[in-house]
């Protein structure tokens, strides 16, 4: 095996998971100016019990925000959220309108009301790696949303599953 660093290790990592498909969430939650909400493709699951996931953001406003805030919620999409989670996904996009379906819960995070599932949480760990945290969060609560196909990223795309 050849040994590659630096910059061409660097795209060659980012080609190989552009071929990767991967869901795709929404996370939000209530920041001291307002909510604050990015995509996410790094959404996983790390236990049942306790309910657990894990997500990284790197280090934008809102990401910043999101990976500090005492709790928040991961919006899982479904296939009719291509366009919403494109416009959380490009710094200026519109968030949090009338039109979107956003809800305030009673603890302060927005959640898209017609989300294929939404996981309110509370962060357990933080772990900076590199330009990008690590967020380990308990799910406190778990709202499921219609069935229907998924809406995964993959080749820079965002695609509906059938």
């Amino acid at each position: 095996m050849t040994i590659i660093a630096g910059a061409e290790l660097a795209e060659l990592f980012r080609g190989a998971f552009r071929a990767y498909p991967t869901g795709v969430a929404i996370i939000t939650a209530g920041g001291p100016d307002g909510p604050v909400g990015l995509t996410a493709s790094s959404v996983a699951s790390v236990s049942v019990a306790p309910p657990a996931l894990s997500f990284s953001v790197m280090d934008s406003p809102s990401a910043l925000l999101i990976a500090a805030a005492p709790s928040l919620v991961v919006n899982l999409l479904g296939a009719g959220h291509a366009a919403l989670a494109a416009d959380f996904a490009r710094a200026g996009g519109p968030r949090f309108t009338a039109d979107q379906g956003w809800v305030t819960l009673p603890t302060g995070e927005p959640m898209l009301g017609d989300a294929a599932a939404a996981l309110r949480c509370v962060p357990l760990h933080r772990v900076p790696v590199g330009v990008s945290t690590l967020v380990v969060a308990q799910v406190t609560d778990v709202r499921p949303g219609p069935p229907g196909p998924a809406l995964i990223h993959h080749e820079r795309r965002f695609t509906a599953t059938s």
